[in-house]
């Protein structure tokens, strides 16, 4: 069996002015970046305002599990069956960050047949643009280091600073740091977070335009002053600088999948601790270009879809016309408690027991109004009498279930789930897309909306830290903004060791902090960090150069 680095080196690359060719753009729409990667204009979404928008398709999955969903994989898969139908469709993804890439989690490309390409540009530096977001926050972080030493002539309360610094690694010896010791700056603590999470990938992420984009990079609330007020980015004079940086990163990356159908990828942040999606810039790039977009939401549908309506689509004004549910058997034996090395076994009754999470994630994806299809990704040892079960329990509960084979058979095993796609996109009139809460509503109702309708838990206890911030953000006119819960992808809860769909617990808020340029709120659950950590023998270990090729990346 060949590997995904294997396959990608054997595909036949197609230079990226004819894939830009395909959507109707020519030359004068891209930079390029080498033949085979280019960056989108921004004006060419000025032209097309008027042109309608293509169907919008949501990919979003269980909760993840050591034994893979395989989300950007169906992503890629169902574009390229789609094309195969004569659709012209566009998927769109994040960026990759290199910290799970030299950690634990590997590349984020998709798999097997149903891939991006240059797969191992896209997981590393690509087109810089993680650079820039990592620069552009530092920047700002140093400004405000050189304020404070030059006299501090706002006020700033040192102690009290909010505003950290990031790099795109997992290094957890700089979740807590002290700085500006011996005399180099005001000695104070801080903490560094991956860049994913920095607020300055958020707002990249949620401009409309760059004149949005410099509104949000201003409002950025870097910490207290000492007379009680707050000090912005615009405050320290830093924000102009900051988007001069970011101004080539706001154009949407232009690529190709295995099947030289296109693909645009932009942004990065994660679900877990960010809002988990891919730029709006690229989504409507995509949407006036295609007739369809294949969009994703980073881990499960708890996490990255739940934002994707209640921040993105909202922000954005975008509406989805469908979306895919993605798991696979095997990660639903995990869910009902079986081993890894025991997942090729038949095992009804466990499977029986790890659907209950599958049917949490299609119950929450109901409550929002798009049709929804599940896709699973086919495994060789998948029983027809697993397969039997799993239509049965989805059936009962209104939706359909389409076996996919895209990791095997590229666009042609996507045929089947884009057809269902298809027939939810353009059949019948669909329920009216609504959001989980109220703009209006208390912060507090918000969290308790998404902890109770969406996690299943009982209810939300917070610490006094929590409690005050929530107080100080509402006092200070934040109260309206959308909240974005920082929690474990791996459960439903706070606890990452509760798999399935647990019941009879309560979620913890450790902290409460605010993005005000990004325009939300971010709850802290549980033992939630913003900057990850290495395993024990990280997969930097692995990765080589070995005669000019790169070795043990994927």
């Amino acid at each position: 069996m060949k590997s995904d680095i294997e396959i990608a080196r054997e595909a036949h690359m197609i230079p990226v002015t004819e894939i830009a060719a395909g959507l109707g753009l020519d030359h004068d729409d891209l930079d390029a970046f080498g033949r085979y990667k280019a960056k989108i204009h921004l004006d060419v979404l000025d032209r097309l305002r008027d042109r309608p928008d293509g169907k919008l398709v949501l990919c979003t999955a269980i909760t993840p599990t050591p034994a893979g969903e395989g989300k950007t994989t169906t992503n890629v898969g169902l574009s390229m069956g789609l094309s195969k139908m004569g659709k012209k469709a566009v998927c769109t993804l994040r960026e990759p960050s290199l910290g799970p890439c030299f950690g634990i989690k590997g590349g984020a490309a998709g798999g097997g047949y149903a891939q991006v390409i240059p797969m191992e540009d896209i997981n590393l530096h690509f087109t810089g643009d993680l650079h820039a977001i990592s620069t552009a926050h530092n920047l700002c972080a140093a400004v405000l280091d050189n304020h404070l030493f030059q006299g501090n002539e706002l006020g700033v309360d040192p102690a009290n600073v909010s505003w950290p610094r990031v790099v795109d690694l997992n290094d957890r010896a700089l979740r807590q740091i002290t700085i500006g010791q011996g005399g180099e700056g005001v000695e104070r603590r801080t903490r560094y977070d991956i860049t994913v999470a920095s607020e300055v990938m958020a707002i990249l992420c949620l401009a409309t335009d760059i004149d949005d984009l410099k509104a949000r990079l201003e409002r950025i609330v870097l910490g207290p002053t000492l007379s009680g007020g707050s000090v912005t980015a615009k405050d320290i004079k830093v924000s102009g600088s900051m988007a001069v940086l970011l101004k080539d990163a706001l154009m949407p990356n232009l690529v190709q999948t295995l099947e030289n159908t296109p693909a645009i990828i932009h942004g990065g942040p994660f679900a877990n601790i960010a809002h988990g999606c891919n730029s709006v810039q690229a989504t409507r790039m995509a949407l006036k270009l295609g007739e369809y977009c294949i969009t994703e939401a980073g881990f499960g549908a708890d996490l990255g879809a739940e934002k994707f309506f209640d921040i993105k689509c909202r922000y954005a004004g975008l509406v989805p016309d469908c979306v895919v549910l993605v798991a696979t058997i095997r990660a639903l034996k995990m869910h009902g408690g079986v081993p890894f090395a025991e997942l090729k076994k038949e095992n009804l009754p466990a499977l029986s027991a790890g659907l209950e999470n599958l049917e949490k994630h299609l119950e929450n994806m109901q409550l929002f109004g798009p049709p929804v299809v599940v896709a699973i990704n086919r495994f060789p040892d998948d029983t027809d009498a697993e397969v039997a079960l799993l239509r049965e329990r989805v059936g009962a509960m209104g939706a359909n279930v389409v076996l996919s084979d895209v990791w095997a058979l590229g666009g042609e095993g996507g045929i089947e789930l884009a057809e269902e796609v298809v027939r939810l996109c353009e059949g019948k009139p669909k329920p009216p897309f609504r959001f989980l809460y109220d703009l209006e509503s208390p912060l507090t109702a918000k969290i308790e909306a998404v902890a109770t309708r969406i996690y299943g838990a009982d209810g939300v206890d917070y610490t006094e830290p929590a409690k005050a911030a929530i107080e100080r953000f509402t006092e200070r006119g934040y109260g309206r903004l959308p909240v974005c819960m920082a929690k474990t992808q791996a459960s439903l809860t706070d606890d990452k060791t509760k798999v399935g769909r647990p019941r009879d617990w309560r979620l913890t808020v450790r902290e409460v902090r605010l993005s005000a340029g990004a325009g939300m709120i971010v709850p802290v659950c549980g033992q939630m960090m913003t900057m990850p950590g290495l395993p024990k023998h990280p997969a930097a270990e692995q990765i080589d150069l070995v005669d000019g090729h790169i070795e043990g990346l994927f």
